[in-house]
Parts: C-alpha cells; sequence; structure tokens
C-alpha cells in the first residue's frame, strides 16, 4: 500500500468529511450510511418550448435509519444547478440550507441540509424535494432538446443521501418515474412501463430517456431503433435482441432465478455504454454497421448480467465496484466464449488486461479505491474480471458460481461474504483485494538436454502461483506443463521431447494480473503490454515491414486479433501488395465479432484497392460502409475524402442547401441570435460562440448527404472561411442536421478539417 499512500488519505479524508451524519460500525474503520432510500418516486416535466432549459421535477424519497444512533440531520445530494423550491420531511415543511460538496478537480455537488424530527434507529419517513434542474449545454449525461431528452443519474439530476461516489456504494432502491414529455416524444427508462409511467421493482438508479424510435419486440426484448430503419438496421436490431436474450438464458443459469425484468436496447446519439436494470443504450451507428462489432456485445451481455449484480441483488460495501463491475465483465466474457468460441473471448480478454496495464503501475489496492478515482473503473472492471477467472479456475467453475448463488440468496451481496466463502483461497484474494498488482512472471530460454528441456521460471510477485507453461517445439506441435512457482522465488518446468523447443510461455491462459506481460514468452517478441502498440508504433514511423513482421508474429499466435490484422493489411497497401491486402482485408470483415474501428478500416481498405484498381462503383460502396460504422476519426475521414474521388452522383434535397445558404448569411450577419436561431437548443454552443461575430467570410457548398434516419442527415460540406484578424481557410466538414417541424436545424458538429 506504499505507492499510492498519499491518494489513499486524500480518499480517505474526502470518506471521512463527505459523508456528515455518517456513523462508524464497530468492527470498520471506514465511514458507513446513516440513511438508506427505501423508493425513489419522482416525477419530472419537460419543456414544452426550445428556449426554455429547465427540468421541473418533485421527488419523493422514503428514506430509513440504518445506523445505530439517532439521526436528525439530514444530507442531500445534487446537482449544483438544481433550484431547490421547498423540502417536506413527513409531508411538513422543513427547514433547509444549502452547502458546497467536491467530488474532485473542480466539479462540486450541492448539499441540502434538511433538519429532521428525531429519527430512530431502523425508523423509515418520507421526503418530498421540488425543484427545478438547469441544462446549460446538452450531454451524454443531460441533455433537454426537442430532437429528445436524457438525464442518467451521473447528471445528479435527482436528490439522494449517498454520493454517487461513496467508495462502499451508492444509493440503489426501487423506482417509480413518471415523465411528462413534449407531445410525439416516446419515454423510455426501465421496470414495467405504463405510457411515460415506469415501475421499477428491483434496486435501481432513477433515468430516462426521450426521442423518436421505431419499437420492435423480438424475443421479448424491445429494441428501439432509429426512426426509419431500413431492413439492414432492422436486421442488426434483431441480432442484438437475440444476443440479449441469449445473455439472459445463459446468467440465468449461473446466477439462478429467471428474472421477469423487461429487456430494452436504445438506439442513442450519446451516452451509449450506459445501462440500468434491463435497459441499454447502444450507439445508433451500431445498427449502421454490417454486423456487431464487439464493444456493444460486451455493452450488452454486461447490462444484462448487472440485471443480477446490482438490481436483483444489492451489492455494497468495500470493493463493491468489483462484483458489479468486475463479476458482470467475467460472466460476459464467459457468455461470449459459449456464443463465439474460446479464441474470440480470448481476444476480449486481453483487450481488459491491455486496458488494465495502462493504470497498474499507478493503481491503490481495490478494497480503497472509489469512483473518484479516474481509474476505478478500469481497474475494478478489468483486474477484478481477472480475478474472479483466475479464483473460478482455481476452485472450479460449477462451485464458484455455487458459492455465489449461495451469498446472493438473502438479496444482498458484499465481498467480505464472497470472501469468507473462499478461505482456502484466502492468501490470494487478500492479495488481490488489498494490496497493489506486484505480480510478475518471467520466463527463461529453453536449455535442451538430450531428450529433454528445462526452462527457468521466476515469480518476482508476493503470491505463489500456479500456471501453465507452453512450449512450442520447432515442428508446431504444442506442449503444455503445470506448476508452482513460489512467491519471490524461482521455478523450473521441464518438457520430455527430443524436438527442439522454439517458444516457450508462462501463465498461457493469462489468469494472473501483472505488471509486465511482454517478459511471459520467450525468446521475448515485444517490449511492451500492448500488443496493437507494438505494431502501430513501427507503422507511424512507416517502417511498413517492420510493422508487417511484427503483426505476422502476433498473429501466429492470435489470429483472431482483427485489429493487428488491420495494421497488417494497411502495412501491405503501402507496400504495394494489393493481393495480398484484400485477402487480409476481407478476414477482418468475415471475424465473427470484430471492433467496429477494425470494420471501419477494412472497409476502406477494401474500398482504396478497388479504386486503385479502376472499379468506383465497389469503391464507393466500401466507402459508405466505412463511413456508416462511424467507428474511428481518421477512418471516416478518409472514406470521405476517398468517396469524393469516385464521382458518384450524390442527391442533396433543396431544403438541405437552403439551410446553408440561410446559414451562412446568420454566421457573418454579426449577429449571435442569428447564428443560435439555426441550431438546436443546447447543443454546440461553443462552436456558436466561435463563430458568430467572428467570420467575415463563410460559404457551404454540400458535397454529400448520408441519411441517419428520419429526421436527421450527415451533410458533408466544402467551407471556405475568413476570420477577423485571419487568413482565408478552406477544407471539409460534416454537420448533423435534424429536422424539428419542417425545419432543419444544427445539431452537431462530426468533423471540422477546415485549415
Amino acid at each position: 500500500m506504499t505507492r499510492n499512500k498519499i491518494q489513499s488519505l486524500i480518499v480517505f479524508a474526502f470518506l471521512f468529511f463527505a459523508f456528515a451524519f455518517s456513523v462508524f460500525a464497530q468492527d470498520e474503520s471506514r465511514v458507513s450510511k446513516t440513511w438508506e432510500v427505501q423508493k425513489y418516486d419522482i416525477t419530472a416535466t419537460l419543456p414544452q418550448t426550445e428556449t426554455d432549459r429547465n427540468l421541473t421535477a418533485r421527488a419523493i424519497l422514503n428514506l430509513k435509519n440504518v445506523s445505530g444512533g439517532v439521526g436528525s440531520r439530514l444530507t442531500l445530494r445534487i446537482s449544483p444547478n438544481a433550484e431547490i423550491a421547498m423540502v417536506k420531511v413527513n409531508e411538513a415543511t422543513a427547514d433547509f440550507s444549502k452547502g458546497e460538496e467536491k467530488i474532485g478537480g473542480n466539479n462540486t455537488l450541492q448539499r441540502i441540509l434538511v433538519r429532521l424530527p428525531s429519527i430512530q434507529p431502523n425508523q423509515t419517513f418520507s421526503v418530498v424535494v421540488d425543484y427545478k434542474l438547469n441544462v446549460k449545454e446538452n450531454s451524454g449525461l443531460n441533455a433537454l432538446s426537442p430532437i429528445g431528452s436524457q438525464f442518467l443519474p451521473l447528471s445528479f439530476w435527482y436528490p439522494t443521501p449517498n454520493s454517487w461516489y461513496f467508495a462502499r456504494g451508492a444509493d440503489f432502491a426501487p423506482v417509480r418515474l413518471q415523465v411528462n414529455a413534449p407531445n410525439g416524444q416516446t419515454v423510455v427508462s426501465s421496470g414495467m412501463g405504463n405510457a411515460n409511467s415506469f415501475e421499477q421493482k428491483l434496486n435501481g438508479q432513477p433515468f430516462f430517456v426521450t426521442g423518436n424510435w421505431d419499437a420492435v419486440n423480438t424475443n421479448n426484448v424491445v429494441v428501439f431503433t432509429p426512426k426509419g430503419a431500413g431492413a439492414e438496421e432492422q436486421k442488426r436490431g434483431n441480432e442484438l435482441a437475440n444476443l440479449a436474450s441469449e445473455a439472459k438464458t445463459f446468467v440465468a443459469n449461473l446466477l439462478g432465478n429467471t428474472l421477469d425484468v423487461p429487456l430494452r436496447i436504445v438506439a442513442v446519439k450519446r451516452g451509449a455504454g450506459f445501462s440500468a436494470g434491463g435497459t441499454v443504450f447502444v450507439d445508433e451507428s451500431a445498427f449502421r454497421r454490417q454486423k456487431i462489432d464487439s464493444q456493444t456485445a460486451m455493452t450488452i451481455t454486461e447490462a444484462v448480467a448487472k440485471i443480477w449484480l446490482g438490481n436483483a441483488v444489492n451489492i455494497s460495501g468495500d470493493a463493491n465496484g468489483v462484483i458489479r463491475e468486475g463479476l458482470s465483465r467475467y460472466i460476459a466474457t464467459q457468455f461470449l466464449e459459449s456464443k463465439y468460441g474460446k479464441e474470440i473471448a480470448d481476444i476480449e480478454r486481453l483487450r481488459q488486461r491491455t486496458a488494465y496495464a495502462t493504470i497498474v503501475n499507478r493503481d491503490a489496492p481495490l478494497n480503497i479505491i472509489s469512483p473518484l478515482d479516474d481509474y476505478y473503473y478500469n481497474a475494478v472492471g478489468n483486474k477484478g474480471a481477472m480475478i474472479w477467472r483466475a479464483l473460478a479456475k482455481t476452485v472450479g467453475q460449477a462451485e464458484f458460481f455455487n458459492q455465489i448463488r449461495v451469498q446472493m440468496k438473502d438479496g444482498s451481496l458484499e465481498l467480505t461474504e464472497i470472501r469468507s466463502a473462499f478461505l482456502p483461497q484466502k492468501e490470494f484474494l487478500d492479495h488481490a483485494f488489498e494490496k497493489v498488482t506486484d505480480t510478475n512472471l518471467l520466463i527463461g530460454l529453453p536449455q535442451a538436454s538430450g531428450a529433454e528441456t528445462k526452462i527457468a521460471l521466476r515469480n518476482a510477485g508476493s503470491i505463489d502461483v500456479t500456471v501453465d507453461v507452453n512450449a512450442v517445439t520447432v515442428s508446431g506441435e504444442n506442449l503444455k506443463n503445470q506448476t508452482i512457482i513460489p512467491a519471490k522465488s524461482f521455478g523450473e518446468v521441464r518438457f520430455k521431447t527430443a524436438n527442439k523447443i522454439v517458444r516457450v510461455e508462462v501463465d498461457s491462459e493469462k489468469l494472473y494480473p501483472q505488471i509486465d506481460y511482454s517478459d511471459d514468452v520467450a525468446p521475448r517478441e515485444f517490449n511492451d503490454n500492448d500488443l496493437l502498440l507494438a505494431v502501430k508504433r513501427l507503422f507511424d514511423k512507416q517502417d511498413f515491414p517492420g510493422a508487417e513482421k511484427i503483426a505476422r508474429t502476433i498473429l501466429k499466435n492470435m489470429p483472431r486479433l482483427d485489429d493487428v490484422r488491420v495494421f497488417l493489411a494497411r502495412a501491405l497497401f503501402a507496400q504495394g501488395r494489393t493481393s495480398e491486402v484484400e485477402k487480409e482485408f476481407q478476414t477482418v470483415l468475415d471475424e465473427k465479432l470484430p471492433t467496429a474501428r477494425s470494420l471501419a478500416w477494412a472497409n476502406l481498405g477494401l474500398g482504396e484497392t478497388a479504386l486503385k484498381s479502376g472499379n468506383n462503383a465497389q469503391a464507393a460502396k466500401f466507402f459508405e460502409e466505412a463511413i456508416k460504422t462511424n467507428a474511428e476519426y481518421g477512418a471516416v475521414l478518409t472514406a470521405r475524402q476517398e468517396r469524393n474521388k469516385t464521382n458518384g452522383a450524390t442527391v442533396i434535397d433543396q431544403s438541405i442547401k437552403d439551410f446553408f445558404v440561410q446559414f451562412d448569411k446568420a454566421v457573418i450577419s454579426g449577429r449571435k441570435a442569428d447564428v443560435d436561431a439555426m441550431i438546436v437548443s443546447g447543443e454546440i454552443p461553443k462552436f456558436a460562440a466561435g463563430i458568430a461575430g467572428q467570420a467575415e467570410q463563410w460559404q457551404t457548398r454540400v458535397l454529400q448527404v448520408d441519411k441517419i434516419d428520419a429526421s436527421n442527415i450527415f451533410a458533408e460540406v466544402n467551407l471556405t472561411t475568413k476570420f477577423l484578424n485571419k487568413n482565408n481557410e478552406s477544407g471539409t466538414a460534416v454537420f448533423r442536421l435534424s429536422k424539428i417541424g419542417n425545419n432543419w436545424k444544427l445539431s452537431g458538429v462530426e468533423i471540422f478539417e477546415v485549415r
């Protein structure tokens, strides 16, 4: 615990001062909560006009005193942008004052300090808060818009006693939610729904999103696809629904009890990846991609696992995120293995440990970190998943989940309970949760002696490890042996073979979190934990033969690593080896579960090879696919530039041309109000402020239009501009336009390459 001693003290200080009026349990040294939410009952009203930037709400909280002492004051936390009008306690108007609570950096929460009559231990009471919440700028956390609004828990849009950053767990409780939305907008939340009202009987946090979708029910999963979705988008929606349904069955088999919880998948412009209570947000672009991508698959399957781990069963206590995030991720990866095969799951595990490796040298023990730490979700999610996998491997998966089910029976789950259920593994679990990662496994070069080869091993960490050692002979034969390497000591493994061993690897299953994975192989192949970075570094230096060599080395052992195969194909393209390029890019497109960025680069690469051979029509189709993925800035920008070279005709509605004529006039008018009138309220305020009154020239020529859904498009334009005290500039921009009523308005700037 010495590595982040100062940081740990800061975390402790925060917990001590932030949670006023809390008590200490007799057997704990950490702050515990005084008030527990029994139910949220919230009525929210969205504004009827675009210029009104306020959400009006009434929140009724049923609370319980879960401490051992009498409570006489209550602290509620909410966004600093909330204006509190009234507070009642048990139907009587209560005195309250306001305060500020820092939550890291320049961020704060507003504290509402409420006087209470004496509340005895285990006594319940109700608090009513009437308030308005002002939303200055739309974001993925909160947005007010005639296109669609959304309010997620981390926008702090509702009052609650325990901070969202409380290390021992934020507030989760059953939720009743009523949203009064403008006519024509659909409201989506979690739980049983009736029009704009939702009843979530499991533990949850209040949230909602509004918009216009086409809703389709497939296998009892409702998918909210973009309005006016075509056949391919509907097909993708059905595939996502089937994935969620299969995941639900898989998780039920592991954790028990088939839960009657509505599953909803919602296409969103922003906030993708959020999930709660069976509702999951998916990037709208996922429906336009030619197949399900790996991140979307993981998002949905983790969301399903969390219905059990956090909603059906209350998860709290120190390191609760290791269960909520880490165990969910482990289960989701296990599901992907059952559906797509071990090789695909191993690639997901590689991505998880690579992500964790980026923060391994600055994290703290899992039992003391909180969501205030910028590495929190990386650590509890990825390191947590590795810990559960190693434990399940040791005790057997059936026994592992049997013990988890036993601990879940009472409706609550804490890490201390799970650790008590696996006492024979105490040393490993104590180290995993109470210490920083210090394990580093090293392997020496094979030493042949007659018909036997010896390999030296070293364990630089402070716990014993049981590992598999893999060996590959010159003829390609794979050999495996298992051994124990003592803590801070050496070991040895022997293979009885007359064949020459040319490659050896320790902990081939990669069960243990380590500070360095690059020395797990001998002869050593790389110096990076991130294999993709090893290739990219040479590619960026335009050492294309070197990038090709490293990529082939990686793919020999991990042939399903699509990100690396993309770089191999790009390196081959740079060397003019077109026939090989097409084969490699097509292999990426044929993968079962590629990343979205791999789909983008593979389509771009195939388009470039088709364009090079003079097949403009085929090239244009590939470029269109790359653009639709909307996965990586560089790939999408290049695809747009290359598509323009195919000379394909595009149909541009006159109303879009007319919009930009008017927008050009508004920009050079010098009146910010004219610019604001053509932009959706709350969207891109910094962009609007940067051009209004500053432009002497602003001329737009529309090049391409790409449909998003029935009311939204991307307009690719060529811009010529002249700002005050600057030279003329020109280049490509991509604007998002949304139709409100019968009029187009600017709602986003996707690309702005004007230099």
